[in-house]
């Protein structure tokens, strides 16, 4: 399975229009290509960050998209009124949910930089270390593990079921990422904290 990730650092004053757009124009659109198996959408209000996924069966499904998308994404940034856009292409390697995700429901990701040759243990860590432990966090409903081998890094979701409850297990969180890291060798390189705006994913369970 694999994942293509456009990030829209925009206005924040527009970000329901964008909501709306990739809601009501974009996912009808990209449903109906071969290979499709859902979307999801981030959006940080304060910063106007806004991150659309969009998930593929095959690599060879996700790459065949990339021409098709390309006006929805110009006219993406357009609504969002963007100063900047970074597309980047993933495999999912982990994704496991304990409950499903409601209205209110919130993410915290974790970008990560991997020693060179080390995706495949960073992925076998952390089923085996890190998801029991995550699923213990206050309000957890599910958590998702992207890698990018060539570019020897991951990013890491994890969606609550509230703000309040991303609230509560912020310190628990940070302990578990820093001893992860650490273990790891990796550098972590951005962490933030998003609205889950859309959430239209039919991944199968890989834990």
């Amino acid at each position: 399975m694999y994942a293509r990730t456009t990030t829209v650092r925009g206005d924040p004053r527009a970000v329901d229009d964008g909501i709306a757009f990739i809601r009501n124009d974009v996912w009808p659109m990209v449903q109906r290509m071969d290979g499709c198996i859902g979307m999801s959408m981030l959006a940080d209000r304060e910063a106007g960050r806004c991150i659309v996924t969009s998930a593929w069966a095959s690599e060879d499904a996700m790459r065949a998209s990339a021409t098709e998308v390309q006006e929805s994404r110009r006219q993406a940034a357009e609504v969002l009124r963007a100063d900047a856009v970074d597309i980047a292409e993933w495999e999912i390697a982990v994704l496991h949910r304990s409950r499903p995700a409601g209205d209110a429901a919130c993410v915290r990701g974790t970008w990560l930089d991997v020693p060179a040759g080390h995706v495949d243990e960073m992925v076998d860590t952390f089923r085996m270390s890190l998801l029991s432990r995550l699923e213990d966090l206050p309000g957890f409903c599910s958590v998702s593990l992207l890698v990018d081998r060539p570019g020897h890094r991951g990013v890491a979701a994890v969606t609550y079921e509230d703000r309040a409850a991303m609230e509560r297990a912020r310190e628990q969180g940070a302990a578990l990422r820093e001893e992860f890291s650490r273990a790891m060798g990796a550098r972590i390189t951005d962490v933030a904290e998003f609205e889950l705006a859309m959430a239209h994913l039919h991944v199968p369970e890989m834990a």
